[in-house]
């Protein structure tokens, strides 16, 4: 493996929790709270498909403050709702508690009409919102970003909305924050559009809305298809199918470069496959591959934050519906892995091995110097084997006696690196934590971390999640359909100077 350059990026959330989510009863739950709290500091985004149908009981209210009802015709087959503001209180209660960061989605389409078959014009009538987000500052609730709407740009999913009079819904939106954080030293954050990218969409949004109105640009990624496909397994192991989002990443990082460069991009919501996810997939061991890797490539074009549908609720869900215990996603996801090993600045690299099936990813360790490795083997056949050598012991000799093992690959760092601190006769040891689902089993539930399984403690804490160590310079290991993260704390990255500060 071969680092190139550094590329700035700055993943800070991952966890997306629907509007639906509002309706969770069990706030109280210790185990919930846990949940959240090890995955500190965690964006929760509370948004999602009937956000735009939400009303908020506060001010000059017109109609009577009513939960959702299903309703034949009504989008998404649902009629209008209503948030109480003694949700919105325990909730924001509850956000503090945890040290959750918020990110909220506002209803993009109240006073706007049909015009067409899907499609809304209008204006956007924000008094409603205006006065959510002053009841919110009255009682000191800090909200982090403030979402315009949920998957209305493009073609939109259920409703749509042009892009010129989204443009000018956002200026009156951003006077409206100007004017209530005036006073105040915080600033949210304005984000839109919460949709999926179609470049003339998003290119006319940034045009309209002008300098400095849209601080981030949010997506939606489902780049599996539907959760009800058969093929969704073959699907999540196919590496031809995951490197194709590489094009939505680097179109938007390219619109946001021409059209907007005061903007960020996030993923405001990604989880492989819609509609609530694969049944016995995505709430399994084998939608970590997917996962993983997306946030690998996402790193790469400088997403700040990516947020995964969802915590809990549908198939993909990161806790169980109804005892918030874990599933396997949490332990993979940023969530106690990424979250805790990857660092902010990500490393280009690039590997010898002539493979698709072997998914390599780098970034400066987190908190600490060093180099974390991602790799992720999507064969079900192949054992990788990389050999890592100190250049101080390289020889050309030994690089050509380092390509064959056993029909296993073997590779080798090719750039000179040193060891930080110490000399490199002294560096005894490297960290590896290696994922695989119990008995082999892809649709296993239940996650090995070196051989051991994950579960909650018996007074509900999160389990450790302690590495095996390595000798430095014994190769690493990655059996077929794993997932492992590999640790070189002493590995020096000029890239990764002062990153032990992060």
């Amino acid at each position: 493996m071969e680092f190139k350059q550094l590329l700035k990026m700055m993943i800070t959330s991952f966890v997306l929790l629907l509007i639906g989510g509002l309706m969770i009863s069990d706030l109280s739950n210790p185990i919930l709270a846990k949940a959240i709290q090890a995955l500190k500091p965690l964006r929760i985004r509370v948004g999602g498909s009937l956000q735009d149908q939400v009303v908020y009981e506060v001010g000059n209210l017109k109609s009577p403050c009513q939960p959702f009802q299903k309703m034949k015709g009504g989008l998404f087959g649902f009629s209008k709702g209503c948030l109480q503001m003694k949700r919105w209180d325990g909730l924001n209660h509850f956000f503090s508690n945890t040290g959750a960061i918020i990110t909220f989605g506002l209803n993009a389409l109240l006073g706007r009409h049909l015009i067409g078959r899907n499609v809304w014009g209008g204006d956007w009538d924000n008094t409603n919102a205006y006065d959510l987000i002053n009841y919110t500052m009255s009682k000191g609730y800090k909200i982090d970003s403030w979402e315009f709407g949920n998957e209305l740009s493009g073609k939109g999913i259920g409703a749509s909305v042009g892009a010129v009079q989204y443009g000018k819904d956002l200026i009156k939106l951003k006077q409206n924050l100007n004017t209530l954080y005036k006073d105040t030293n915080f600033k949210p954050s304005l984000i839109a559009p919460g949709g999926f990218y179609q470049k003339e969409w998003f290119d006319k949004l940034l045009d309209v809305s002008g300098s400095g109105v849209v601080d981030v640009m949010t997506h939606h990624v489902y780049n599996l298809g539907a959760g009800n496909d058969g093929h969704l397994v073959n699907k999540i192991l196919d590496p031809a199918r995951l490197s194709k989002v590489e094009t939505i990443f680097g179109n938007l990082s390219e619109t946001i470069h021409e059209h907007g460069p005061w903007s960020a991009a996030w993923v405001g919501e990604a989880g492989g496959a819609f509609n609530s996810g694969g049944r016995y997939v995505s709430n399994t061991f084998v939608n970590s591959f997917w996962y993983l890797d997306q946030l690998g490539i996402s790193s790469k074009y400088n997403t700040k934050v990516y947020c995964r549908q969802t915590l809990i609720g549908g198939n993909y869900g990161l806790l169980n519906t109804t005892t918030f215990t874990p599933n396997p996603d949490y332990y993979r996801q940023v969530a106690l892995l990424w979250h805790r090993l990857m660092g902010k600045s990500v490393l280009a690299v690039s590997s010898d091995v002539f493979s698709p099936f072997l998914r390599t990813y780098a970034h400066c360790s987190k908190g600490r110097d060093g180099v974390t490795f991602l790799l992720i083997n999507l064969s079900n056949q192949t054992n990788f084997i990389l050999n890592v050598h100190d250049s101080a012991n390289v020889t050309n000799e030994d690089a050509k006696s380092s390509i064959h093992v056993d029909n296993s690959f073997i590779n080798h760092l090719k750039r000179a690196f040193s060891w930080v601190g110490t000399k490199g006769s002294d560096v005894i040891f490297r960290e590896e934590y290696h994922l695989t689902p119990k008995n082999n089993y892809l649709g296993s539930k239940t996650m090995l971390l070196n051989g051991n399984q994950l579960k909650l403690t018996d007074d509900g804490e999160i389990p450790r999640l302690d590495p095996v160590l390595k000798n430095v310079h014994s190769p690493i290991h990655i059996a077929p359909l794993s997932i492992a993260f590999i640790v070189y704390p002493n590995l020096d990255a000029p890239a990764c100077f002062g990153n032990s500060k992060v």
